[in-house]
């Protein structure tokens, strides 16, 4: 018989904790609004992006600016469109200028830029992503079927926000985001080349 020390079963406890953490947040989970009937699927918690060190004050009293996205499915009895959430929430160190601008917001994959267009959204009776702060903005990208395995099969994914100063935020994952994406992109029935 197998004995464990309390120390051992204690990190095993806690190493099992947070491999169920870290899944639960990034798996896919629909709702259906009875309102419209139409489904929403997006992930159960949208992907944080971090501040590029570069540009970026961290002095003392300074709180980081980050960004979070996630992408959304919309299907009205097998009329799909697609969209990508994208949420900046502000902090002291720079401001990001109106993330509703044209070509405000970029979205940086291996084979290179793709300069976000703003949407409308379905009217529902919930968002897709729940705003991380209050004061942050929020806006919904085009996103189609192609954009979305390229994010998947893309080993770089960064997001680029025009700064109000004009200049350019960076923001990229602390995490490889391929996992995640390409269970989200499978969920929904697309095949991944």
């Amino acid at each position: 018989m197998m004995r464990t020390t309390p120390l051992f079963a204690a990190a095993l406890i806690l190493a099992l904790a947070a491999g169920c953490a870290g899944q639960s947040s990034t798996k896919p989970v629909e709702v259906l609004d009875e309102r419209t009937g139409m489904t929403l699927a997006a992930l159960e918690e949208p992907i944080e992006l971090l501040p590029s060190l570069q540009g970026t004050n961290f002095a003392a009293g300074k709180r980081a600016t980050f960004a979070y996205l996630g992408p959304v499915e919309w299907d009205r009895m097998g009329t799909f469109a697609y969209g990508l959430w994208v949420h900046v929430a502000p902090g002291n160190d720079r401001q990001p200028g109106d993330i509703h601008g044209p070509g405000a917001v970029t979205l940086i994959l291996d084979d290179g830029p793709l300069n976000l267009s703003l949407m409308d959204p379905p009217k529902l009776g919930r968002d897709a992503y729940r705003q991380v702060v209050s004061w942050g903005q929020a806006a919904y990208f085009d996103l189609n079927v192609d954009t979305l395995k390229r994010m998947a099969a893309s080993n770089k994914l960064s997001l680029e926000i025009r700064a109000a100063d004009g200049s350019t935020m960076s923001f990229s994952p602390s995490s490889d985001t391929r996992a995640v994406l390409t269970r989200y992109v499978q969920a929904r029935g697309i095949t991944v080349d």
